[in-house]
């Protein structure tokens, strides 16, 4: 069983950075890839980014590409996103999920992929 918990949502100005964090507790953080998806009010959740736990591939949606980056902090078992350039549409509720992937190269984009994820972090941009 794996915990996820993320932080570092707030409230930021258009063009503004927020860094994310996704903690995970509970087993080893190794043969899990993670992602980041997004769900604001009224929409569907998204894809945002997602990373391998062993080869370090990435994987980014169009809307994040250029301007968002992920990554891992082994030392502290933890998946983190940084994002740039934040415009009012980026304003939702983010969650981090985790996938066991035996092979380590793995990057899913579909959430129904995931077997864990967190409570959400909130992300609020003003324009």
């Amino acid at each position: 069983q794996v915990q996820l918990a993320e932080s570092g949502g707030g409230w930021v100005q258009a063009g503004g950075s927020l860094t994310l964090s996704c903690a995970a507790s509970g087993r080893t953080y190794s043969s899990y890839a993670t992602g980041w998806f997004r769900q604001a009010p009224g929409k569907e959740r998204e894809f945002v980014a997602a990373i391998s736990w062993s080869s370090g591939d990435t994987q980014y949606a169009a809307s994040a590409k250029g301007r968002f980056t992920i990554y891992r902090d082994g030392a502290e078992n933890t998946v983190l996103l940084g994002m740039n350039s934040l415009k009012p549409e980026d304003t939702a509720v983010y969650y981090c999920a985790s996938h066991l992937d035996p092979t380590g190269r793995l990057t899913p984009i579909n959430a129904y992929d995931y077997d864990y994820w967190g409570q959400g972090t909130q992300v609020t941009v003003s324009s």
